[in-house]
């Protein structure tokens, strides 16, 4: 062997290579496509790293909206995101994102910074328990045990890509020293493992089909629910094929919308609570009977309703009611099944059955009263006026992200999706401060998969007030995202400026301002124009159309919206249906009109 040759062998034999690379290129080799964190001691060089192999690396503002980021990209790609973050708070500021990633099933994978071995036990700098505090919010967290052991931390996060996104998905960390960064190993003795593979496609049981199929023949008042787990498994083609040849009614959840568009003719969300409360069978798509679907419990259902449970979580099925049929395993997987057994025997509901009269009949009086309240001429505006406007002007493939209380709640009813995963909200944790994270995500996502799309964010000003800064990175990396204030001047409810004022003139706002209200008339647009941004202030629906058709226009930078409305307005009276029972009407809870002055 020429001699050129063995030197060339003898300098990669000894060629080094630092912690930080090494965890770099396993993350790139399992395909890891973004990191979101904020950077400092220890785990700077690991963004450098990723970097260099073509990550994408995001620097957030806050650890917590990192987190949300980073799960964001995980449910939109089906790969999961990176959260990096330093030790100690910045890893607890993680742990929410966590936490929320973990409630929503979506896949995330977390890196922490911690400190140095040598110093365990002794108060090193931002020394905290990281693996024990972590597995509360993962499905894995662990920590390599030596020096010898770094070429274990591959395999631990080739591991955490596999057990995020296998089963029911989820957050999984891994700790690394701090002097696991910097240490430098032979190159060689690094081994590489190839990607992990796709999760395999689980089915349900045959017999289970066929009953669940026979089940849905015999209903009187059928009713699907579609939920994000079905949006995840990317069902959307079959179960919009099982709503058309069978001819049945559906309900979204929240982050359901869009597996089969909200305008579709068998979509039922204007007559939610009537939907739930009358029918009879009601099949879950990956929809789980928690608060979000009222625990499947009466009043809000039938007592003898019988639900057929689709899910990838065999802990799922059963809770909180037991059901007629379980259909275990991957959703789109299942929901072919079914298609098989109406192909088999062709079976449809009743387009004109009593059924689907009740619930057209319903849903045209809730959607009369909804352009009612949407068509006043008062100012300030109220909700429903906005998201009116706003619906007549939004970009049919665009990413709608909301937060809020009345904001998303309200938006929801009125905000239409056409498409599946593009829609993100505060989710099954009902999570305040995700909406800028998660905008952050899409529009990466988007930025990279289909250019040109838009993300429109639509926060309530006190959602906002949890991650505004992230607005400074929408503007440092240029990204394609609206975002719309909903601005009542509080959290609920708020008060006008005149009424504020009058408040402060009888005893400070600390003793007499109401928990729920915020400063009245905040310029949050300057936010945005400080950042080299776009800021509309709007008060007028004149106003509205006009910056929305500009910012929509407008594709070289973000912009903000921020949106005045009355500070008293509420969503279109609700009917409690406990207390209907009793032969009770509720009435919409108001603001708390403690501490202002007697006269006012």
């Amino acid at each position: 062997m020429p001699e050129s040759n063995l030197a060339e062998r003898s300098d990669r034999s000894e060629e080094q290579v630092s912690g930080a690379k090494v965890i770099a290129q396993a993350l790139k080799t399992q395909n890891v496509e973004y990191m979101f964190g904020v950077v400092g001691i220890p785990v700077t060089e690991i963004a450098v790293a990723a970097q260099e192999l073509g990550i994408r690396y995001i620097g957030m503002r806050n650890e917590q909206a990192a987190c949300y980021a980073a799960s964001a990209v995980g449910y939109l790609t089906g790969r999961p995101g990176v959260c990096l973050v330093v030790s100690g708070p910045g890893l607890i500021h993680a742990l929410g994102g966590m936490a929320n990633a973990n409630m929503n099933c979506w896949p995330l994978i977390v890196i922490g910074g911690s400190s140095e071995r040598s110093q365990e036990t002794m108060g090193a700098f931002q020394e905290f328990p990281q693996v024990e505090a972590c597995r509360l919010y993962s499905k894995f967290s662990a920590r390599p045990s030596s020096i010898e052991a770094i070429p274990t931390v591959i395999e631990k996060v080739q591991y955490l890509i596999t057990c995020s996104i296998y089963g029911r998905p989820g957050a999984c960390y891994v700790d690394i020293p701090a002097d696991f960064v910097t240490l430098q190993m032979n190159v060689n003795s690094i081994k590489y493992k190839e990607c992990c593979m796709p999760p395999p496609v689980s089915m349900a049981e045959t017999s289970a089909v066929c009953m669940a199929a026979s089940v849905i023949r015999n209903a009187r008042q059928p009713l699907l629910i579609i939920g994000k787990g079905a949006a995840y498994a990317h069902a959307e083609e079959s179960i919009r094929k099982l709503v058309e040849q069978c001819k049945l009614p559906f309900l979204p959840t929240p982050m359901g919308k869009g597996v089969v568009p909200d305008n579709h003719p068998n979509c039922v969300s204007a007559a939610r609570s009537r939907a739930l409360q009358s029918a009879d069978v009601i099949v879950l798509f990956g929809a789980r009977l928690n608060w979000i679907l009222h625990f499947g419990l009466p009043p809000r259902y039938q007592p003898d309703v019988k639900f057929i449970q689709v899910d990838i979580c065999a802990e799922e099925l059963g809770n909180n009611v037991r059901p007629a049929v379980t259909l275990l395993g991957d959703i789109n997987a299942v929901t072919k099944q079914l298609l098989e057994q109406f192909d088999k025997t062709p079976w449809q509901y009743p387009p004109e059955s009593k059924w689907w009269n009740t619930l057209r009949e319903k849903m045209k009086d809730n959607e009369a009263a909804s352009k009612e309240l949407a068509s006043k001429k008062s100012l300030p505006m109220n909700y429903y006026t906005v998201f009116y406007h706003v619906q007549e002007q939004l970009p049919r493939d665009c990413f709608v992200v909301s937060e809020g209380a009345n904001t998303m709640d309200i938006g929801r009813t009125v905000l239409q999706n056409y498409l599946p995963r593009h829609r993100l909200d505060a989710g099954t944790f009902g999570t305040m401060g995700v909406g800028l994270g998660f905008a952050i995500a899409a529009a990466l996502v988007a930025k990279d998969r289909n250019p040109g799309k838009r993300v429109i964010c639509v926060e309530g000003d006190s959602a906002f007030g949890f991650s505004g800064m992230e607005v400074e990175t929408i503007c440092r990396y240029n990204l394609p995202i609206i975002l719309l204030i909903v601005n009542n001047n509080g959290i609920y409810q708020g008060f006008d400026t005149d009424s504020w004022k009058e408040m402060l003139k009888c005893e400070d706002a600390t003793t007499g301002a109401p928990p729920i209200c915020l400063l009245p008339d905040s310029h949050y647009e300057q936010i945005m124009a400080a950042f080299g941004g776009k800021g509309y202030f709007v008060q007028t629906p004149e106003e509205l159309q006009k910056s929305l058709r500009q910012t929509l226009e407008d594709t070289t930078k973000p912009s903000l919206i921020n949106i005045m409305i009355e500070p008293q307005a509420t969503r279109k009276a609700q009917v409690n249906i406990a207390k209907q029972k009793e032969g009770k009407a509720s009435t919409p809870s108001l603001a708390p009109s403690r501490g202002l002055c007697k006269h006012f």
